[in-house]
């Protein structure tokens, strides 16, 4: 008798406690911050608690019939869990299912139902019959009937498709999800319990899921909190992102947060400045901070928010959002406007220079002529018409500029010596060689027009052989003629060559239609015997 006594005290001190851990965690899930995933996991815990008190009731309290109404009423609470379960996956893992007034109305409908089997088990016992038995220990013997069954397995397959949100949203998670999902599948193991108690006779034949309610409820409120909580607020949130505790502690981060900062393995529980890199990004006062992944630069937007679950403030969740696409638009947009600017800003003052010097030449022209002093005249027309093709070609590298000067996003295999022979001016005054085999992904147009614009250069200064040779990782075109003066960053601007003719805006186009496909091009400052452009693929 005392074995039996003892049995009954551990089974009913099991559910008893389940029960405590379920209303116990009623309080700390009341300071869940999302109101439906807070009344869908108060709802869940207030429903399996009461069903585990009734459990633990059921089996201390004497009397067969006040048993029997005990589990009567643990079987509505029970039933109750199902519907509370499935509203607190819904909003958990963002869906919209518990909103939508067609489910709820059926689930009321369902509820309704069901319960009302239940109440009137007496009159057509349905749903289950008693028997008072002694193996393993005297107790309430619950005799299910068809309508149980049937009943059972609807909440588990109601029960299942919650587990199938929740590990859904666990696999698609950035994080380590593992010690989540194995809560879910505990909270599910019940169902063996169930299935030895009901084929053998050492476990009692009763529904032991609060078991299960009660070790989910003290994983994910009591042992993981901050991590459960953390895979909802990012859900949809892409990125990179940590998570720190009110002491700036690193707590939480996700598998994009490691491939940007590497030293976070290992760094749960230390200070956020044990990762310098990410102390560094949040104390950047730079709209977006460049980080080196996999050997490219890229470009993020740090976003910091506080955020509350449990009791009180957790910490603050850092979200660092690729933008790398949008900046090297910026960047793009910045640098094109700034050519625009700069040639812009040239041909004002050349333009006005250039109308005063045609007014004056055709004016003196005029007089020339009026006078009989024809070459005169005809030597100030001439100097105006060398004036206006100054202009058009002024006009035509503007135009030029803003067709072309844009980054490429269309490039394809373009044959290197074909295209440098195809730009080549052709005349009796200088020769061209082209030592370079093979093909480079570029923009035909705007590669002629690169080698164009560089012939025309060469032999503007006085170059009467070019060569077209491989250079690394590139090519370089060199002519004969005058060595380089001065500063060589000043034949690549627009300012300084639009008023200074010697220069010329050639090699300010070349250096745009260079950048527009990501390349380099530089005057080698070390080759004296005419001058050597070096145009650079990376």
């Amino acid at each position: 008798m005392s074995l039996e006594v003892s049995s009954i005290a551990v089974y009913a001190l099991v559910f008893a406690l389940a029960g405590v851990i379920c209303l116990g965690g009623i309080y700390r899930a009341r300071q869940v911050e999302d109101a439906d995933t807070r009344r869908g996991l108060v709802a869940l815990l207030a429903t399996s608690g009461g069903w585990a008190v009734t459990h633990a009731a059921l089996l201390l309290i004497p009397g067969s019939v006040a048993k029997t109404q005990m589990y009567l009423v643990g079987l509505i609470l029970g039933f109750s869990t199902v519907f509370a379960w499935l509203y607190f996956c819904s909003a958990y893992t963002g869906r919209p299912y518990h909103r939508q007034p067609s489910y709820r109305q059926a689930a009321v409908v369902l509820y309704l139902f069901v319960v009302g089997m239940k109440v009137t088990n007496p009159y057509h016992h349905l749903y289950f019959t008693t028997a008072v038995v002694s193996e393993p220990f005297q107790h309430l013997a619950i005799q299910q009937g068809l309508f149980h069954w049937v009943v059972t397995g609807l909440s588990y397959v109601l029960a299942a498709i919650g587990m199938f949100a929740l590990f859904e949203t666990f696999a698609d998670s950035e994080y380590d999800a593992t010690p989540l999902a194995g809560l879910v599948g505990l909270a599910g193991l019940p169902v063996v319990l169930d299935i030895v108690g009901y084929a053998t006779p050492y476990l009692l034949d009763m529904i032991h899921a609060p078991l299960g309610v009660g070790l989910f409820t003290l994983g994910v409120l009591f042992v993981f909190e901050d991590r459960f909580f953390a895979v909802q607020l990012t859900e949809g949130v892409e990125g990179a992102t940590v998570f720190l505790d009110r002491e700036g502690r690193i707590r939480e981060y996700n598998r994009d947060a490691r491939r940007l900062f590497p030293a976070l393995d290992g760094a749960v529980g230390e200070s956020v400045d044990a990762v310098p890199a990410l102390a560094d990004a949040l104390d950047s006062d730079a709209g977006t901070v460049s980080l080196t992944v996999d050997g490219e630069t890229h470009h993020y937007v740090v976003s910091e928010n506080s955020f509350e679950v449990g009791q009180g403030s957790l910490g603050r969740i850092i979200v660092l959002s690729d933008v790398t696409a949008l900046e090297r638009q910026r960047q793009e947009l910045e640098r094109h406007n700034r050519q625009l600017e700069d040639l812009a800003s040239g041909m004002r003052h050349e333009l006005r220079n250039m109308v005063t010097v045609i007014r004056g030449n055709v004016r003196w022209a005029t007089e020339q002529l009026e006078t009989g002093d024809i070459a005169d005249a005809r030597a100030a027309l001439q100097t105006a018409t060398n004036t206006t093709d100054r202009t058009t070609r002024l006009m035509n590298d503007f135009a030029a500029l803003a067709q072309y000067g844009r980054t490429i996003t269309d490039a394809k295999p373009v044959d290197i010596a074909e295209t440098a022979r195809s730009a080549w001016p052709g005349g009796d005054d200088a020769t061209l060689t082209v030592d370079v085999a093979g093909t480079v992904e570029a923009d035909p147009a705007r590669f002629e027009l690169l080698f164009d614009r560089a012939f025309e250069f060469l032999l503007d200064n006085g170059a009467s052989t070019v060569a077209v040779e491989p250079h690394g990782d590139g090519i370089t075109i060199t002519g004969d003629g005058a060595p380089p003066q001065g500063e060589l960053d000043r034949y690549f601007d627009y300012d300084d060559a639009v008023s200074n003719t010697a220069i010329g805006t050639a090699l300010p186009m070349v250096r745009t239609l260079a950048q527009v496909h990501g390349w380099d091009v530089t005057i080698d400052s070390e080759y004296r015997s005419g001058v050597r452009l070096v145009l650079t693929w990376d």
